[in-house]
């Protein structure tokens, strides 16, 4: 069996300088390059796992098809890798010291006393040499490189047992088997306008004295950084001047990994690591990458969407939404203008505690040419939800509604459709007369973690827009949730109008609503933005932005296929265009009184 090869990504100076999106970008090259590429994820936090967290601690919590609840950064790992990872993926220290302390009670230390050194940092060498072999792809073939995150900043006390493990690492796998590269920010302030490199210096001082000597600094800057500045960070860092990578604020992450790669990072990986990367690489290296790039740069026509949410503050809350969206709008060819409106400031109430805000958020949704309703949990901003649904039912106006928002307009269809006043979440009021929305049986209440129902779960569509838009009848989706509609209910509210048109294999648990008197009124139990990836949209995003902009019609009478024209960025009244046009010759020329002269094919 061939050495895998560990590439190592640290971060310095502060969090969240882009980690996550280098690490994809080292993965997303060389898979171009034809390598089998894995992540690891490490979050040095105490949690088991990122299931029990707020939105506003770290994120969004991403879902895989295993039912593991991880860190948003394996999200990115998933669309940019197009990958399937497991819950061993994301490594916390509850994983490892709880595992230390099951095989302490079993007696497996033989009575030694069990410490942070060769103990806990034993165990994560071990971990990351398990998980790294497992296959990632759907063709079960064994990864080459696996790409480590190392959570946090280095210097933070909860990191230092990862920092050790991997100083042992090295020299257990081998130097041509290891590289280290770290992420630093070079800062421009405003008072001298220059870029100042002593954090990455003291930076990769301190991961130098922890034994750790980065192969690649990548320098994280708002403005590109010129070459005085590279032969700096060179001098004082102990790197050549090519192992000094700048990436700069960029218009789209997608142009991240050909930033990277125009910078010699195949070259220096393929020599460092002994890829056997045939060099150099050929002039279709990365192509779609780079149509990617150039389309979404491209993109002209706005399409405004609304997300009424609970966790508005972060955006990252909405990570995997927020992306989901934007592949579709690449699909779709037009550009995201995205609004994010609290719930609550929907809601009657907030028209006495807070006049401005109420006003602002009713106009930024009546301007809005579509609204997503996304999940949630707990009692606060679900009225402003279910009035979000009800604006949205009246109106025509295209929404989609996804776990909580499904439950948010099965609740409102009931009140204002089937006049049951009393109709309520039993996550809200236990007591309420109307019991829509009740517990589920895998629900286990007192035990917060991995109680829910998690994970990739099958659903059977009835035909609909929504089998349509999947071209499919039976599909698998990511679902996290602890409640959902009643089947006593069922019956009522598809003889007014709600229709259900997917369920699960058991038909009782109700997985898609839809009012099919409504132009696009889609609701989903399951999160379908965990599966969206850039080149292959998730069909019910597809739906709400086709809808959104008046395209939805066209394309589902195609069969669910885009004609030539509905993809180019021009407005939706300009109609679609069937034939395929091709031009022979054509001259510009520019006349004296300053006019441009077009003739294709000797027609002017």
């Amino acid at each position: 069996m061939p050495d895998m090869k560990y590439i190592l990504v640290t971060g310095g100076v502060i969090s969240g300088v882009g980690k996550g999106v280098i690490a994809s970008s080292f993965g997303t090259i060389l898979k171009s390059c034809g390598i089998d590429v894995t992540s690891i994820k490490i979050d040095p936090y105490i949690n088991i796992d990122a299931g029990t967290f707020s939105p506003y601690e770290h994120g969004e919590v991403y879902v895989l098809d295993d039912g593991g609840e991880v860190d948003l950064d394996l999200g990115n790992y998933e669309r940019f890798l197009d990958i399937t990872l497991h819950k061993d993926n994301n490594i916390t220290t509850g994983k490892i010291y709880q595992q230390v302390i099951e095989r302490e009670r079993r007696g497996d230390y033989l009575g030694k006393t069990v410490q942070v050194i060769p103990h806990i940092t034993d165990a994560v060498q071990e971990w990351v040499q398990r998980v790294a072999r497992i296959p990632v792809t759907a063709d079960n073939t064994p990864p080459k490189v696996c790409i480590v995150e190392l959570g946090g900043t280095i210097g933070d006390i909860e990191g230092m047992s990862f920092v050790e493990a991997f100083r042992q690492f090295q020299f257990r796998v081998k130097r041509e088997n290891f590289c280290c590269a770290h992420v630093s920010l070079v800062p421009m302030p405003k008072a001298t306008g220059e870029p100042k490199t002593k954090p990455t210096q003291s930076s990769v001082r301190e991961l130098r004295g922890l034994g750790l000597s980065p192969d690649l600094i990548l320098c994280r800057s708002e403005k590109p950084i010129n070459h005085n500045v590279k032969e700096k960070i060179s001098n004082f860092c102990h790197v050549a001047p090519e192992q000094v990578i700048c990436i700069h604020d960029l218009s789209s992450v997608y142009h991240v990994p050909m930033l990277m790669e125009a910078q010699g990072v195949v070259q220096y990986l393929n020599e460092r690591l002994q890829l056997n990367i045939s060099m150099p690489r050929p002039g279709s290296f990365m192509k779609k990458w780079r149509n990617l790039a150039k389309r979404v740069e491209n993109l002209r026509r706005e399409v405004n969407i609304s997300l009424v949410g609970k966790y508005t503050k972060l955006e990252d809350s909405y990570a995997s939404v927020t992306k989901a969206l934007q592949h579709a709008c690449i699909t779709a060819g037009c550009k995201l203008n995205l609004t994010y409106i609290e719930a609550v400031n929907l809601e009657k109430q907030s028209k006495i505690d807070d006049p401005v805000g109420y006003h602002k958020a009713w106009q930024d949704l009546c301007k809005s040419d579509g609204v997503i309703v996304p999940g949630g949990f707990g009692q606060r901003g679900l009225e402003g939800k279910i009035e979000a649904c009800n604006w949205c039912r009246e109106t025509q106006k295209p929404m989609l509604g996804i776990c909580l928002g499904l439950q948010a307009a099965v609740i409102e269809f009931a009140r204002n459709v089937l006049g049951l006043s009393g109709a309520n979440s039993t996550e809200v009021d236990p007591n309420c007369a109307d019991k829509l929305v009740i517990d589920m049986p895998e629900h286990h209440p007192g035990k917060l973690g991995g109680t829910m129902r998690l994970g990739k779960r099958k659903t059977i569509l009835e035909p609909s827009i929504v089998a349509s838009l999947y071209k499919k009848d039976e599909i698998e989706e990511r679902h996290r949730h602890r409640y959902e509609v009643n089947p006593e209910y069922i019956q009522r509210l598809e003889a007014a109008g709600l229709r259900f048109v997917g369920k699960d294999e058991t038909k009782t648990r109700m997985e898609v609503a839809i009012v099919e008197t409504h132009p696009f009124y889609v609701t989903v139990q399951f999160h379908p933005e965990y599966l969206s990836r850039p080149l292959s949209p998730s069909p019910p995003f597809l739906g709400l932005i086709l809808a959104a902009t008046g395209k939805l019609k066209s394309y589902l009478s195609k069969g669910c296929r885009f004609s030539p024209r509905s993809q180019s960025d021009v407005s939706s009244d300009e109609g679609d265009l069937d034939e395929e046009i091709s031009f022979g010759t054509l001259n510009i020329s520019n006349n004296k009184n300053g006019s441009v002269e077009l003739e294709v094919n000797g027609i002017h």
